[in-house]
């Protein structure tokens, strides 16, 4: 099938639109849409029935939108608000996550089952910030002690796992000093370029002209913030690091400066309307398209992977919950660690690039992103019931002390799990 052919991609947007109404028929199964889409990428793909492939439209709609994917995610972060005791111990537990992580990558290692525990390290790291905020709503614990501590944890877990991903897993040449030296530089280049933007923004003649243009065709807020999310995306290449910490860091900007969005409320809106509406589900389907199922399949001591890295999930994000421990009780300290042991964007995005780089296997691959499947499908569930079981239908929910910080992060999408 040659390459400008768009029968591909036309299965994949079949798939991406089909995913979330065949879910919307049965509203008691609480499944996030993500799932599915993988699902029927593996069905739909090589690995089963060959129906689709990854060709080139697809393959660059996937990129585009595993960009889009990290810039929604880094738009859900409100750097200002991280602070306090709450921040202290998610980076207290995410140091912990590592001490346990990179030993259990190096005994996966010893068993011939990885090629770099550092990489296996890193994808166990990071929690779904996406589906963990709609959890705690559903269960009215978004503003509680339990539901404060989960966002931050999430939130540093996100961008610690991101950040080192760029910083010892680039396909650029060069050591890790040097691609730290580059960090640093693109660090400040966007720090410099929010303070540019924020400020421009305050101007009132170009504050007037983007409210008179973003509601029209022009929707220019839009169009500019594709343009920081391209422009970032490429200055991170530029700089030798990968594209996913420029997409992630291009969102936290935008966050930033868009902390008064009463003149243009709609503003998230639309980028979340052209981010989950098609590129996100194209990335997700093409990543079940191109996951090895049939060498999961044909290796049982593969499949035996699967178990292993979902406890191995469990225990190295779930953990560092017991910090909280004395402070939040049992209850509340097992449903926090199903929440911060939640993961799958990154782990797609990990192992992609880790069979880009030939750190890890196709088959090693499919079987981590297995055990993120399931952590979706099981942890989130299990955490809804525990902080239901733990609060009486007459008992008001606790009031925020003072010494808490004040976190608001906005849920993108409410049936699929984000960075991811």
């Amino acid at each position: 099938m040659p390459d400008t052919s768009f029968v591909n991609l036309l299965i994949v947007c079949a798939v991406a639109a089909g995913a979330p109404l065949l879910l919307g028929f049965f509203p008691r199964i609480r499944i996030p849409s993500v799932i599915v889409e993988i699902g029927f990428g593996i069905v739909l793909g090589p690995s089963a029935l060959g129906w689709v492939e990854v060709d080139r439209p697809v393959q660059v709609i996937a990129l585009i939108g595993l960009a889009f994917l990290l810039f929604l995610a880094g738009l859900e972060i409100d750097p200002a608000r991280l602070r306090g005791r709450a921040l202290r111990g998610a980076l207290l537990g995410y140091v912990i996550t590592l001490a346990l992580g990179i030993p259990l990558g190096f005994a996966l290692h010893a068993a011939g089952w990885v090629l770099s525990p550092l990489l296996i390290a890193i994808a166990l790291s990071a929690t779904s910030l996406g589906l963990v905020v709609p959890v705690l709503k559903d269960a009215g614990q978004a503003d509680s002690n339990v539901g404060q501590a989960a966002i931050v944890a999430a939130t540093v877990a996100d961008f610690a796992a991101i950040l080192l991903l760029s910083l010892f897993f680039s396909t650029a040449d060069g050591g890790t000093g040097s691609r730290l030296v580059l960090i640093i530089a693109f660090a400040v280049l966007v720090a410099a370029t929010g303070v540019v933007v924020a400020r421009t923004g305050r101007s009132m003649r170009l504050g007037g002209v983007l409210v008179r243009l973003q509601d029209t065709t022009a929707e220019i807020r839009v169009r500019f913030a594709v343009l920081l999310l391209v422009a970032f995306t490429a200055l991170a290449e530029r700089f030798g690091l990968e594209s996913i910490l420029g997409a992630f860091l291009a969102g936290v900007v935008v966050s930033v400066v868009d902390r008064d969005s009463s003149s243009h409320p709609n503003f998230r809106t639309k980028l979340e309307a052209l981010g989950y509406g098609f590129l996100v589900p194209v990335f997700f389907v093409s990543s079940g398209i191109r996951l090895d199922l049939r060498g999961l399949i044909d290796q049982p001591s593969a499949l035996l992977r699967v178990p292993v890295f979902l406890l191995a999930l469990l225990l190295v994000r779930g953990l560092p919950a017991l910090l909280a421990l004395r402070s939040q009780g049992r209850r509340a300290t097992l449903a926090t660690a199903l929440l911060q042991a939640t993961s799958l964007p990154f782990i797609v995005t990990a192992t992609q690039i880790g069979v880009q780089l030939h750190r890890i296997t196709p088959v090693t691959a499919a079987a981590l992103v297995f055990a993120g499947l399931l952590s979706v499908l099981l942890f989130p569930t299990l955490a809804l019931g525990v902080l239901r079981g733990s609060t009486r239908p007459d008992e008001p929910p606790a009031d925020r002390p003072d010494d808490r910080p004040d976190v608001t992060v906005g849920v993108g999408q409410r049936s699929s799990p984000l960075p991811e």
